[in-house]
C-alpha cells in the first residue's frame, strides 16, 4: 500500500505544491499537523522534519487540544496551512478544528489527508482546501489504525517535500518493513507469549512520536490489560523510570543519528545493568554485538534518516500489539466489545468557542 500511496502522491505532486506553497514558502506563516489519537502522532513524527525543511513554522497540534483551547494555537496574524489527518474523516474534533481555523485565521488553507472517500472531513466546504484521498485499502477495517497511520504519514511527507525527494527511499522503506513483519514475527511472538503486564516504549527526537503510537496501539488492542507508557530515553530517568518492575518490557526505538544513538544505548545499558526490567529490547537498524537475543533488527536501513525508520519500526510495534492481544484471548478487530471506546470516537460534544 505504500507503493500505491507513493504513486498517488507523485501524480498529484505539482498540484499539491502549488496549493501549499503560498504558506509553506513563507517564513511568517505556520503549518499545523492535526489529528486525534494515532492521527495526532503522525504529526508528532513529521513536525521536526518538516519544520527544518519548510520556510514556515511547523507544529503538531492534536485536534483534541486545538478544539478545547483554540486561543493557545490559532493566531489570526499568521497565514496557516492546516493539515488534517483522518482515517475515517468523521471524528467530531477534526471537523470542529477546521471550522475553528476558518473562523479564527483569515488567511488559512486546508490540506485534508484521509483514507475514507465517504468521510465528512474530505467533503467539508471551506474556501481554500484540497483533499488527498488515499487508496481505499488504507481505510483499515479493524479497530486500531495500522496501514492508515503508515500511509498518511508517507503521503504527507511526500506531498510537502520536493518532487522525487523520496523516490530512492521508498524501496528500502518497504523492503525493511516487509522484512520486519516476516523475520521478526517469531521473536515478537515469543515476547508476546511472556505476557508482560507493563510495557514502556522509548524513542528520541521524532521517534518519541512513534513511541507514543506504539504505546497506544498496545493499549488499544489489549483492551487496557497491559499498562503502557512512553518517553524519550533521556527523559525516562526523570521519574518515569519508576514504572519499571520485574514484569516490565522496555522497548527502545534506536536512532540512526550517532549522537542520539549514544544516548539511546546509554539508557538501554543502564536498564539492563539495573536488572529490574524483565526484558529490554532494542529495535534498531544498527545492531550491536552481544545482545542479539534482545534486538529486533531492521535490515538495509543503517544509513537511513530517522524518519525513514518509522515505517519498519511501527510495523514491529503493530505486530507485537496484535500478538499480545491474541495471547490474552482478545479479538484485535473488536478488543473492547463493551463499547467504552470505539473505532470512530463517540460521545464528543463540541462547545462554541468564546
Amino acid at each position: 500500500m505504500l507503493e500505491r500511496t507513493r504513486a498517488l502522491v507523485a501524480g498529484m505532486h505539482d498540484r499539491l505544491q502549488r496549493f501549499v506553497a503560498p504558506v509553506t514558502d513563507t517564513a511568517a506563516a505556520r503549518v499545523i499537523l492535526a489529528g486525534a489519537g494515532s492521527s495526532a502522532y503522525i504529526g508528532q513524527c513529521l513536525a521536526p522534519v518538516l519544520d527544518r525543511q519548510l520556510a514556515a513554522r511547523v507544529d503538531a497540534v492534536p485536534t483534541t487540544d486545538l478544539v478545547s483551547a483554540p486561543d493557545l494555537y490559532l493566531d489570526p496574524r499568521h497565514p496557516l496551512l492546516m493539515v488534517s489527518f483522518g482515517r475515517s474523516g468523521n471524528s467530531p474534533e477534526s471537523l470542529a478544528a477546521v471550522e475553528l481555523v476558518e473562523a479564527c485565521v483569515p488567511k488559512s488553507r486546508h490540506l485534508v489527508v484521509t483514507c475514507n472517500a465517504d468521510g465528512a472531513l474530505g467533503r467539508i466546504q471551506v474556501k481554500d482546501s484540497l483533499t488527498l484521498q488515499l487508496p481505499e485499502e488504507t481505510h483499515d477495517a479493524g479497530f486500531a489504525m495500522t496501514s492508515s497511520f503508515s500511509c498518511m504519514l508517507y503521503a504527507t511527507l511526500a506531498a510537502l517535500s520536493p518532487a522525487h525527494a523520496l523516490d530512492a527511499r521508498i524501496q528500502p522503506m518497504t523492503s525493511a518493513t516487509a522484512a520486519v513483519i516476516d523475520d521478526a514475527w517469531p521473536a515478537l511472538q515469543a515476547l508476546a507469549d511472556q505476557r508482560h503486564d507493563r510495557v514502556a516504549y522509548l524513542g528520541s527526537g521524532l521517534l518519541q512520536g512513534l513511541a507514543r503510537e506504539a504505546a497506544l496501539k498496545l493499549g488499544e488492542l489489549c483492551n487496557g490489560t497491559v499498562a503502557t507508557c512512553f518517553d524519550s530515553p533521556l527523559g525516562f530517568r526523570h521519574g518515569p523510570k519508576t514504572f519499571v518492575t520485574s514484569n516490565t518490557l522496555v522497548v527502545v526505538f534506536v536512532s540512526n543519528n550517532p549522537l542520539t544513538r549514544s544516548y539511546d544505548h546509554d539508557l538501554v545499558d543502564e536498564l539492563r545493568h539495573d536488572g529490574v526490567a524483565a526484558r529490554v529490547i532494542e529495535v534498531t537498524a544498527q545492531p550491536r554485538s552481544g545482545a542479539t537475543d534482545d534486538t529486533i533488527v531492521v535490515p538495509g536501513m543503517a544509513q537511513a534518516d530517522d524518519v525513514d525508520l518509522v515505517w519498519p519500526y511501527v510495523a514491529a510495534a503493530q505486530v507485537f500489539a496484535l500478538q499480545a492481544s491474541l495471547a490474552r484471548g482478545i479479538m484485535p478487530d473488536n478488543p473492547n466489545p463493551q463499547g467504552m471506546v470505539n473505532r470512530v470516537v463517540q460521545g464528543v460534544r463540541i462547545h462554541a468557542a468564546a
